[in-house]
Parts: C-alpha cells; structure tokens; sequence
C-alpha cells in the first residue's frame, strides 16, 4: 500500500470534492454506488481543471 505524503489532505480534499458537486448538481453522499460513471467523472474532472488553474496562477 502507497503512503500518503499529506494524510491531512484528505479531508481537504473531500471537502473540495462535495462542494463541486453541489456546485454541479451532482447528489454525492458517502455511498455513491448509484451514481454513473460519467456523473462522478465530470465532478473528479472539475476537481482536476480548478486545482491546474490554482497551480497556474500561482506559478
């Protein structure tokens, strides 16, 4: 098993990942079993274009 370099981001990152959703309308819980593919995909890929931008901006 891979060790993680930031444990502490975890929560972050969660908490980044519910307020997309809720910004895009996606129903995410701690099940998401019911969800489609493409549904948690495009908030994952959200996720990833706004933290490119941060880093971008910060370069």
């Amino acid at each position: 098993m891979a060790q993680k370099l930031v444990p502490e981001a975890k929560n972050g990152l969660s908490k980044f990942k519910m307020e997309i959703a809720k910004e895009m309308g996606v129903p995410f819980t701690d099940y998401n079993g019911e969800l489609s593919s493409k549904q948690c995909g495009s908030v994952g890929g959200e996720m990833v274009k706004r933290m490119v931008e941060q880093y971008e901006k910060g370069l």
